[in-house]
């Protein structure tokens, strides 16, 4: 199965671990900032965050590392995606929600990383959280036969 897990070039798996390592170093603000941003395009989803947002955070930055550092191998982190994504269908999240997530996830890092977000680093992140959407919804919301 091609995935654009598996387009994403060589420099562009370098931009995302670069940048994300800015991210990481970052995670607390970076993670409000996301959520704030999110909850500003979304606010029906605000309802599905029963935990504190602390605890959102780390997790999202755990399933940010764990894609990183396995984007030489995409295959690897998969069945842990379609296990997170089937866990938030069960929440109530649709599939056209994953857009809203990207969108707040790029303008998050675009503010966090400022002049270093340029153009080839966020279409590599586009890139990549399309793969991880598509990986999400892949077994959460399969394709209508």
């Amino acid at each position: 199965m091609t995935t654009p897990a598996h387009s994403l070039t060589t420099d562009q798996r370098r931009l995302l671990r670069d940048s994300f390592e800015s991210v990481r170093s970052m995670a607390g603000p970076v993670g409000l900032l996301f959520y704030g941003k999110l909850f500003e395009l979304a606010p029906e989803v605000r309802a599905l965050f029963h935990n504190d947002l602390d605890l959102q955070i780390r997790k999202l930055m755990d399933m940010l590392s764990s894609v990183v550092e396995a984007l030489d191998n995409f295959e690897i982190v998969r069945p842990k995606l379609e296990y997170l994504g089937c866990q938030h269908a069960g929440y109530g999240v649709r599939p056209e929600q994953y857009e809203m997530l990207t969108s707040a996830l790029l303008w998050t890092f675009s503010k966090a990383l400022g002049a270093d977000f340029d153009d080839r680093t966020s279409e590599a992140w586009r890139n990549a959280l399309c793969a991880i959407s598509e990986a999400m919804k892949s077994r959460a919301h399969p394709p209508p036969k």
